[in-house]
């Protein structure tokens, strides 16, 4: 299909052809728009892309000292410098502790490994872009083109790199900080902090085995993104060996370099194998033992006639603190999952909470854990349906939906939750006071803690703020050194219909009231995982602002499944991920329109990526009557492609329940298209793969059905090249203009 001009403006894209429809074709009167030079914000785009969606410049990846007097950050240098730095804020004062421009350290170094692990984590920066540290923070580990570097935050010395057996993956030192534990080759080594006595703990047994990190669904689809775990003492290791010989291949590359050979992506697509994953406690002497995990749970806790595959093939969590080691396992029906403890001297296992659920349980970050004085740290679903935390006997009040344990320290636990779905807070539990809300104001709010030290952060509608708290004082910030965006986002926050889904509506800043009719965009993510109607000012919302100042009233809408609201609203897409989302969206767009007349029902586009763009082509495809253009980026259209884990947890296992991945498809209704559809991916995607794209695009053409397909060369799920951002979101305008006829 037709690309960019020479100037890197949007060439028409080709529109399909509708006039066969038996719908009535969108209507052209519409509000007056100012001139689009000073009021459509051109430098939008650029700045989105320069910024990696604004995200340059804010703090991340915090770590605070048990003395609380270390504070140690990731951060570029501006809102529009790539490379992450180390940082260390103490005193009321920040110093850089690592800057990879001035140690000269070339990219092209990075293993295959690391650059795997970055993209799992949707990293957007090079550089620093992950570290770790001892139990006092005072030595700090990185990887930093494939070698290892040490840093001790309480001196003034540089950064020093260590000889390793080769490029390497996650080091992590010790609590004592002796030694320091990596992955190059599949093996996990560890070295002594001056460089010394570098020694092979596990080497793989054959080529497609792994020591000491996570495998692809532990690190895409159940939030474990490591894969080995320092003793208290530091004389040993608990390490996952991932062996991914079972798991089908898949070769990634890129059509536009046919030079670079594709590389193989072990992938667990729905209904495959698995990779293998045991435990094992590795100690500095050269002492192994055997975790011996649970190899089945009782069938008898599942309904009768469901899918119970009840064998424990995922480790979701693992780690070792006090109290020994331990690890969360789940059956591969994901209905149980168990916490075991680890006697470290023989491997054996002991079950100390075991959870089960009809549908999936839900593995929320941070539980179950224990405090320091053993006291049990677990999720529950009460009775009025909500899921709340538990320390001990003591329940979160009534209202609270958990999101997530922040930390445990000592009896102290740290976590957030929801009371207005549109917020996010932060609580601490201690025996003394109960339950203690920390965190105040609208916003989204996360914490880090240690010693009496407190990072709090604090998302708002106004920006972006690190507050540094000692003892409960504010003391000062962290510096936020993003750039503002192009536009100001100014949502209403909406309450649509008989389920009172929360929605914003954004609306051009040169709307006059009673001037006329707006088309309508939605743009929605409105999938498991992700909230985007937050009181908080986003990179989302500022891109759903922009295209209002293109012409449009853009609804988001976050629907049934997407997180916030409890475990009946999230398990509501059980065995038909499409249906009710896209109800959800329909019932929003006309309550919103019953509320507001200006909106056009008789233009009505929807946008979105990855779910959101699954959800856009299916909105064409299922509602036309309601849906006039669609564009779908990076879109899962055959949900059998999609991995185990986060596929076999809606939809269980497909040769088991057939038609519930037929109906959450795209491919079979195919020859529904009436409305014009444009389809985007990157085919450097090793998440949604290309296939997903080329396969809907195959059946659409096979049913006669016109569309557009745009290509993006070298691109993974997450778009990063500054000319494909800018230019993808030139290209949707001119798409939907088009098909909308203004």
């Amino acid at each position: 299909m037709s690309d960019m001009n020479h100037d890197g403006t949007p060439v028409d894209p080709v529109r399909s052809d509708s006039s066969s429809s038996p719908f009535p074709s969108p209507s052209r009167g519409r509000a007056a728009e100012p001139s689009p030079a000073s009021l459509r914000a051109p430098e939008f785009p650029g700045r989105f892309a320069r910024t990696r969606r604004f995200s340059l410049g804010i703090p991340r990846q915090i770590t605070v000292s048990p003395d609380g007097d270390r504070i140690l950050f990731l951060r570029g240098t501006g809102g529009t410098d790539p490379v992450s730095r180390l940082w260390l804020y103490s005193g009321g004062r920040e110093r850089m502790l690592a800057d990879p421009v001035a140690l000269a350290v070339a990219e092209d170094g990075t293993p295959d490994e690391e650059r795997a692990r970055r993209e799992r984590a949707r990293e957007a920066s090079t550089g620093v872009v992950a570290y770790a540290t001892d139990a006092a923070v005072r030595l700090a580990a990185f990887a930093l083109g494939g070698r290892l570097w040490t840093v001790a935050p309480h001196g003034s010395a540089a950064p020093r790199p260590l000889a390793t057996a080769g490029p390497v993956t996650d080091p992590r030192p010790s609590p004592d900080g002796r030694w320091i534990a990596y992955v190059t080759g599949g093996a996990l080594h560890a070295v002594r902090a001056d460089g010394s006595e570098d020694r092979v703990l596990a080497a793989p047994e054959g080529p497609d085995v792994v020591y000491g990190l996570a495998e692809y669904a532990a690190a895409e689809s159940m939030g474990r993104t490591r894969g080995h775990w320092w003793s208290p003492a530091s004389d040993a290791l608990l390490v996952a060996r991932v062996d991914t010989a079972p798991v089908g291949r898949r070769w990634v590359g890129d059509p536009a370099d046919p030079d670079t050979p594709p590389r193989p992506v072990p992938y667990p697509a729905a209904g495959t194998a698995n990779a293998r994953v045991s435990l094992h406690l590795l100690r500095l002497d050269g002492e192994r033992v055997a975790v011996r995990l649970p190899e089945h749970a009782r069938a008898a806790v599942h309904p009768p006639g469901a899918w119970t595959d009840t064998a424990f093939e995922y480790v979701t969590d693992a780690g070792w603190d006090g109290h020994g080691p331990r690890a969360q396992v789940q059956t591969r029906d994901q209905r149980t999952a168990v916490l075991l403890a680890v006697d470290p001297a023989d491997g054996t296992t002991t079950p100390v909470h075991t959870e089960h659920d009809p549908a999936w349980v839900e593995l929320v970050p941070g539980v179950p854990g224990r405090t320091a004085a053993g006291t049990p740290v677990t999720a529950v679903v009460t009775d009025d349906g909500r899921r709340a935390l538990r320390v001990g006997d003591a329940i979160a009040p009534p209202g609270q939906q958990l999101r997530e344990v922040l930390a445990v320290d000592g009896e102290r636990v740290w976590f957030t939750a929801q009371e207005d779905p549109t917020e996010v807070h932060v609580w601490c539990h201690s025996p003394e006071a109960g339950f203690v809300r920390v965190s105040e104001g609208p916003g989204v709010h996360h914490v880090w803690t240690g010693g009496g030290t407190t990072v709090l952060e604090s998302w708002t509608e106004s920006g972006h703020r690190f507050t540094v708290r000692r003892e409960g004082a504010p003391e000062s910030r962290i510096r936020v050194t993003a750039e503002e965006p192009a536009v100001v986002p100014r949502p209403q926050l909406l309450t649509l219909g008989a389920r009172e889904l929360r929605s914003h509506l954004y609306l051009p800043s040169w709307y006059e009231p009673g001037s006329g009719p707006l088309p309508v965009l939605l743009n929605p993510y409105a999938g498991p995982g992700m909230q985007l109607v937050v009181r908080a000012r986003t990179w989302w919302g500022c891109v759903s602002q922009w295209f209002a100042e293109q012409g449009f009233a853009v609804l988001v809408t976050d629907g049934r499944g997407t997180p916030g609201r409890g475990p009946a609203w999230e398990k509501a897409v059980h065995g038909d991920r499409l249906a009710p989302a896209l109800e959800d969206q329909i019932d929003a767009l006309h309550a919103a329109a019953a509320d507001h007349p200006f909106l056009d029902l008789g233009a009505v586009a929807i946008r979105g990526w990855s779910f959101g763009g699954y959800l856009a082509a299916g909105a064409v495809l299922h509602h036309p009557e309601v849906f006039h253009a669609a564009v779908a980026g990076g879109t899962p259209t055959d949900r059998r492609l999609y991995d185990t884990h986060w596929e076999e947890r809606f939809l269980g296992h497909p040769e088991v329940f057939p038609e519930a991945y037929r109906r959450s498809s795209l491919l079979p209704y195919a020859g529904r298209l009436s409305r014009p559809l444009l389809l985007v991916h990157g085919l450097a995607d090793d998440n949604v793969y290309v296939a997903h794209t080329l396969r809907l695009s195959s059946a659409l053409l096979a049913a006669g059905r016109q569309h557009s397909v745009l290509p993006l060369a070298g691109a993974g799920h997450r778009v990063t090249r500054q000319e494909q951002v800018a230019g993808l979101l030139r290209y949707e305008v001119a798409f939907l203009k088009k098909s909308l006829n203004f």
